[in-house]
């Protein structure tokens, strides 16, 4: 690997953000391609924070930063991208339940969705089901990402899967749910597509969800 991708890889991983930035800005003035300091830099070294996050190395303060980091690098990188260069790896609809104004979670979520090349509409939090219902109207998603952190808000998930049925949309979305008192056994009970304990782990299902 190029020398100046490492570098950059380990400034994300490090979550310096001054130094993804300098770096970003370095390699194209360097004419390097945006896509490849996109892919080969920026999401790179996501899936190197996701991998280490799962083996219990990184704790969430260490991924947020990271995730930061990469976000910075994205933001200078944006515009150089051709449309072409780069494949979506589709639609995410994501929010925090309705009665649910936690959004840490979610927004970790996002950070990292986006790192892994998800376009996100970030609904915020206390959504209705009639705002999921809209989203997917609207926004023709692939998938829908809830999150609840009461166990009092967790019956809003089953009463916007029931909407989205109501609506005939529950066909044209996968959905996916997660937050701290969410379980795979609530997830399959209420008819969601796929369950994440964490953010890492939402990339896979998002991904998986996506391709399925």
């Amino acid at each position: 690997m190029a020398h100046w991708l490492q570098t950059l890889q380990n400034a994300v991983i490090d979550g310096d953000k001054g130094e993804v930035e300098s770096l970003v800005n370095a390699a194209l003035s360097q004419k390097q391609p945006a896509e490849e300091i996109l892919n080969a830099g920026l999401i790179a070294a996501m899936k190197e924070v996701g991998e280490r996050f799962e083996r219990g190395d990184f704790y969430v303060p260490e991924m947020l930063v990271a995730a930061r980091a990469m976000q910075a690098g994205l933001a200078i990188i944006k515009p150089h991208l051709s449309q072409g260069g780069v494949k979506s790896a589709g639609v995410v609809v994501i929010g925090t339940v309705k009665g649910d104004l936690h959004d840490i979670g979610k927004n970790l979520v996002v950070m990292m969705l986006e790192s892994a090349g998800f376009e996100i509409v970030d609904l915020g939090t206390d959504v209705a089901p009639e705002g999921f219902v809209q989203a997917v109207k609207e926004y023709n998603p692939n998938l829908i990402g809830m999150s609840a952190l009461l166990t009092t808000t967790m019956t809003s998930m089953k009463t916007t899967l029931h909407a989205l049925q109501e609506a005939g949309l529950r066909e044209r979305v996968k959905v996916m749910v997660g937050g701290a008192p969410v379980t795979e056994d609530f997830a399959r009970e209420i008819g969601a597509d796929g369950y994440a304990p964490d953010a890492s782990r939402a990339v896979s299902l998002a991904r998986s969800l996506a391709a399925g």
